[in-house]
């Protein structure tokens, strides 16, 4: 009794050491590999024209570039958050790295179609495992402040936008796109030089019963904040509990479901599916992909916008390089700093109206901003629509990031967000195969038509989410 009357928990241990330098540290290292990946996605508004008028491939080759790096991305999603929740998130992010610095420079040199659309593939493969990412920076941060915290971690994403907005700027017209290529896949390996100063994530730890490990990073945390873990002695729940949110039941902070069994491999997997989760899983799913074809479709139109209004008023003979490449890049530039407010709105309302509004209030508001452009605008106007549009998808695309991991607990946390961000990948791979084609055959009212279709259904299955999970511990 006097031991269970002077003990903590992982929880109660992070709450009392507070954030300060070790999670900034946690931050800055999380961050910047979120923000190799936005480079790597940005890459795909840049590289898709200058590559059709060197090598001659067609307009289905081209989007089949983009596509293949979400065919890739949908794997990975799903193999690094296995890993992560059977082997550590540290090696998970280690592999993610490796193979998306490696594969994306190698895509620099690549000799022809056939072997860039392979390496392509590998860098999907890599950036499908960012999420690792942030489920270890989640489990770093104490709960009160835990919304706010991810939203700065998402910050990095439109910094990585502008930042590869600016090199495209500078660097397509005058070196060409193997340069930008080759120079996108710096931050990754800079991922690899830090990585061996990098601690596991404690929850992890604890959950494979690895106290000792566990004292030794908190020890370490309380040295960097300048703060005093809790009196007594580390404790855990027992090793045949979990708890997990019921999707009949709103989830509290002494309101947990308890379920005693510990589950591995496929029946992580399947466990995902089980009636207390069904419900919030497929909407989950749902979410992801809605997110990710609008996010992914508004900054591909960025660029298609502006180069189909033109090519579709013109004769079919004036061929596409034509367009002027400085408003491109401007347009891309401006549009992505649409991420920033955006994000800044997004911090604002998650930990006060909570996960659940935040999302549908910011999906609905992009479609307000996407329905002018079922008729074709000035170039301006259409500029100005799809800043607006880009702020609320991504603001809404950040949060859910925060949802997900919150649903789960830490045994199936990774994999749960994995398989989660792998049917986002989904609707990015369907996005430029489909709605970006519509665009470029001159058919962009049924285009915006789609988008807002899939946007708004997204915004109403945020509604149907049966937990709300702001202020709320993470799941042992």
């Amino acid at each position: 009794m006097q031991n269970e009357a002077y003990s903590y928990t992982v929880d109660e241990a992070l709450l009392s050491l507070g954030f300060g330098k070790f999670q900034a540290f946690v931050l800055a290292y999380a961050g910047f590999g979120w923000l190799s990946e936005a480079m790597e996605m940005m890459l795909l508004s840049f590289i898709g024209p200058s590559i059709r008028t060197e090598w001659g491939i067609s307009d289905g080759q081209e989007s089949l570039i983009s596509s293949v790096v979400f065919a890739g991305m949908l794997i990975g999603a799903c193999t690094w958050g296995f890993i992560s929740d059977n082997y550590g998130r540290r090696m998970g992010f280690l592999c993610t790295a490796t193979t998306t610095s490696l594969a994306g420079f190698m895509s620099a040199v690549a000799p022809n179609y056939s072997c860039l659309i392979t390496l392509r593939f590998l860098v999907g493969v890599g950036l499908g495992g960012c999420h690792v990412l942030s489920s270890w920076f989640l489990e770093f941060i104490p709960a009160p402040n835990r919304g706010a915290w991810m939203i700065v971690f998402t910050l990095f994403w439109p910094v990585g936008s502008v930042f590869q907005a600016a090199v495209a700027w500078v660097v397509m017209p005058v070196y060409g796109w193997r340069w930008l290529v080759a120079l996108s896949s710096l931050p990754s390996f800079l991922l690899l030089l830090f990585f061996k100063v990098t601690p596991e994530s404690p929850r992890y730890l604890c959950k494979r019963g690895k106290l000792e490990e566990v004292r030794l990073i908190l020890t370490r945390i309380a040295s960097l904040n300048q703060a005093s873990l809790p009196p007594g002695l580390l404790c855990t729940k027992s090793s045949q509990e979990e708890y997990v949110a019921s999707s009949s039941v709103h989830m509290t902070e002494t309101s947990p479901l308890i379920i005693t069994k510990e589950r591995n491999g496929l029946q992580v997997f399947l466990y995902l599916l089980s009636p207390s989760l069904l419900r919030s899983t497929v909407l989950l799913w749902l979410v992801f992909m809605g997110n990710a074809f609008g996010y992914y479709g508004i900054v591909l139109l960025t660029s298609e916008l502006s180069s189909t209004n033109r090519r579709c008023k013109l004769k079919p003979t004036i061929p596409i390089h034509l367009q002027d490449e400085s408003s491109l890049y401007r347009n891309v530039f401006i549009t992505s700093s649409a991420e920033l407010p955006g994000l800044l709105l997004s911090a604002f309302t998650v930990d006060k109206i909570g996960r659940k509004a935040s999302m549908y209030l910011l999906l609905f508001t992009c479609c307000a901003f996407l329905a002018p452009l079922i008729w074709p605008q000035k170039e301006v106007i259409t500029t100005c629509l799809l800043f607006g549009a880009r702020a609320c998808v991504n603001a809404s695309m950040s949060i859910i990031y925060i949802y997900a991991p919150e649903m789960y607990p830490t045994s199936m946390r990774s994999t749960g967000l994995g398989v989660g961000t792998a049917m986002g990948r989904i609707g990015g791979m369907v996005c430029p195969l489909v709605a970006i084609s519509l665009v470029e055959n001159c058919h962009q009212t049924e285009a915006i038509f789609l988008f807002e279709l899939i946007i708004f259904v997204t915004g109403v299955a945020t509604i149907l989410f049966p937990l709300e999970t702001k202020g709320c511990h993470l799941i042992t």
